[in-house]
């Protein structure tokens, strides 16, 4: 069984690397170790590397002037980074993400500051490849906060970018 699992991500590892796909994409990814080929299963074929920094971005809003910043390192199954949402004109929201990875799953507190107040919200992605995926956010009436909608696909997409 060990040697059919080792023989599996050696197959794997020889396909990611030789298939070279092309970048359509606006994200500056030079430099940038790629990950497993997208997919959709979590399994230990497609887990991200481990002991490693990733960065993504993504940007929305009427004139794509809104910006999310994601930087996260897994280490194990451990993620601990930070995320940064980052309207033209409105507060900004900054704080620490901690979490864990299972398979290409990440699960995660999203600890911030806005306005003053502290804050945290559950989040949830999904590493695919040279980008990474999120479920979006609902508007909990009752509380009046906004929450993750985990009934929700992986629909909001970011871009892999140059950790600086």
């Amino acid at each position: 069984m060990k040697i059919n699992l080792c023989l599996l991500l050696v197959v794997a590892f020889m396909a990611s690397c030789a298939g070279g796909g092309s970048n359509s994409g606006s994200a500056d990814t030079s430099g940038i170790k790629p990950s497993q080929k997208d997919s959709q299963l979590a399994n230990v074929a497609n887990a991200p590397d481990i002991n490693m920094q990733y960065c993504f971005f993504h940007t929305d809003g009427t004139k794509n002037q809104d910006t999310t910043k994601v930087s996260m390192l897994i280490n194990g199954d451990k993620v601990n980074g930070e995320m940064r949402w980052l309207p033209k004109e409105k507060d900004s929201k900054k704080g620490l993400l901690t979490g864990t990875l299972n398979g290409n799953i990440i699960k995660a507190v999203w600890t911030f500051n806005q306005e003053g107040v502290k804050d945290t919200m559950n989040v949830e992605f999904q590493l695919r490849g040279n980008a990474l995926a999120q479920k979006p956010y609902k508007y909990d009436t009752k509380t009046g906060r906004q929450q993750t909608n985990g009934a929700a696909e992986f629909s909001v997409l970011y871009s892999m970018k140059n950790c600086n």
